[in-house]
């Protein structure tokens, strides 16, 4: 048998996935003196930088405790600060309906959740519940059924306004979706 090399998978080559080496595996450890954990948590190690240590997570939370972000900011600075980070990541809170969703979940607006209460509807109601009990309420306080009734005429305006915030609501969510 010329060429041919014995294995040392010791009868089982299936226990590898196909390609497989079987050298050692490098593995980076924590940056922390004395710790010998994995360390897969990369922590800037200094402002603007790409330079980096690699702590384990234990070590990582305790690099960043007590990390304040607006450090040696005047106040002025800080709500520039805070209203770039804002605008530049609004579209990370505007996506929040596409995970897996349930009531509660973030996936609707606080003025959504405020309507909601005002139809009496629960979180996860869809927008066909949401039309039907706008329309039973409606007729029950509309200015033509109950005719110079102030806190009727009231009512009606805030079922209205409530409608009008979860149809722009579900107009939003179906033009993304």
């Amino acid at each position: 048998m010329v060429g041919a090399r014995r294995s040392n998978d010791w009868g089982f080559p299936r226990w590898r996935g196909y390609g497989s080496s079987q050298d050692a595996v490098t593995v980076r450890l924590c940056d922390r003196h004395g710790c010998e954990e994995k360390g897969d948590c990369p922590a800037p190690k200094a402002p603007n930088t790409p330079e980096r240590w690699y702590f384990c997570q234990k070590h990582a939370a305790e690099y960043n405790r007590k990390w304040d972000y607006f450090e040696g900011l005047d106040k002025a600075e800080k709500e520039a600060r805070t209203k770039d980070e804002q605008t530049e990541n609004a579209g990370y809170a505007e996506a929040q309906h596409y995970g897996w969703a349930g009531s509660g979940d973030g996936s609707r607006s606080a003025d959504e959740m405020r309507a909601l209460d005002v139809l009496e509807l629960e979180n996860d109601a869809d927008f066909a519940a949401i039309k039907r009990a706008y329309r039973v309420k409606a007729k029950a306080v509309h200015p033509d059924v109950k005719p110079n009734d102030k806190e009727a005429a009231a009512e009606f305006q805030k079922l209205q306004l409530s409608y009008e915030v979860l149809k722009a609501a579900e107009e939003r969510r179906e033009w993304k979706g």
